[in-house]
């Protein structure tokens, strides 16, 4: 059964567990069942380490709500950092122990980055090789595999990543096909990919391929949504304002759903309807008042979905599909 939430924005509560009850509050009001808690927005790790006192603080608030919970780790968080690794790692674990400890069964983690966005700004050629690009793919794998068998009972879900202008593909998760190919490496049945619809839809524009084809050969591998609406464009890695971005229409502007163009009925069907999961309106913070019509709008598409007849399936590969569709390899594109 699928189970519609929002996500605790980081930025909103910075820290502030009495910020963190006003916004399950809120929650509460308007008749959700999932919550996803930013265990960096909670400051329950610190410099890799679990903060115990923090995380029995915050269990004694979760105890008080019924949601069903997922946690996403720290942004940053990035298994291909080379100078940082076993930071990296450590951070990862914390956060796998914090998920475990409040009950949750999904902890998200942002696909590793061959290049960080925080080193965009640096002068030079930051492109890397195909062999080390390989490496880097086989360090995060063994990464992960082994704090997937120390956590079998929480599921590790990859987000897919949106692309950058000029810097793309900075990460192998901007391409559907190796976003496949790394979780197959892994190995692990609790290794899993989380769908971002935002994130899919500018890759999409952005690289040139179908958004719903490639959700629909995605669906075997999804234990996770975030739902949020944009236009599609990519950015460079310096445009933050979104004053300044919105009325242009472009970024990740995690918008509520319905104010964008994002197909998000058709990405949706393609998976829904074997699908179990929770799904998340992922929305901006300058966004929270507008929760309810994103909850009310995703709630319409997915009442829209059951009534309507579903189209014969066509199997490819291992994977079911409204249509015949290859994911297309964009390993090879350079920059924007």
């Amino acid at each position: 059964m699928v189970k519609i939430g929002s996500k605790i924005d980081e930025i909103r509560i910075d820290g502030r567990l009495d910020m963190l009850r006003r916004d399950l509050e809120q929650f509460v009001a308007l008749d959700i069942e999932a919550v996803e808690l930013p265990v960096h927005g909670l400051d329950a790790i610190m410099h890799g380490r679990l903060n115990r006192s923090r995380l029995a603080a915050v269990k004694s608030i979760l105890q008080n709500y019924g949601f069903t919970y997922s946690v996403h780790a720290p942004n940053p968080l990035n298994l291909m950092d080379d100078s940082l690794r076993p930071l990296h790692y450590q951070v990862f674990r914390s956060s796998l122990e914090f998920t475990a400890e409040i009950g949750s069964a999904i902890l998200v983690y942002h696909a590793g980055r061959y290049v960080p966005e925080e080193a965009f700004s640096i002068p030079g050629d930051l492109q890397l090789s195909d062999a080390d690009r390989a490496s880097l793919l086989d360090c995060e794998a063994s990464a992960i595999r082994d704090l997937a068998d120390e956590f079998p009972d929480v599921c590790i879900c990859i987000e897919n990543a949106r692309p950058y202008l000029y810097h793309s593909p900075y990460c192998y998760a901007e391409n559907p096909r190796e976003l496949l190919e790394q979780v197959a490496r892994i190995g692990r049945p609790n290794v899993r990919v989380i769908l971002d619809t935002g994130h899919l839809y500018m890759a999409a524009k952005h690289h040139h391929f179908d958004t719903v084809e490639t959700a629909a050969a995605l669906r075997d591998v999804i234990a996770h949504a975030h739902v949020h609406d944009n236009f599609g464009l990519s950015i460079y890695h310096t445009e933050k304002q979104q004053t300044h971005l919105v009325p242009f229409g472009r970024g990740d502007a995690h918008m509520p759903v319905g104010w964008g163009e994002i197909p998000i009925g058709a990405i949706l069907e393609t998976f829904v309807d074997s699908y179990e999961g929770l799904i998340i309106t992922e929305l901006r913070s300058r966004y929270f008042e507008h929760t309810r019509e994103s909850i009310d709008n995703l709630k319409t598409i997915l009442q829209n979905l059951k009534a309507e007849p579903k189209p014969a399936a066509t199997k490819v590969g291992h994977c079911e599909t409204r249509n015949r569709f290859v994911i297309p390899d964009i390993s090879q594109g350079g920059r924007g």
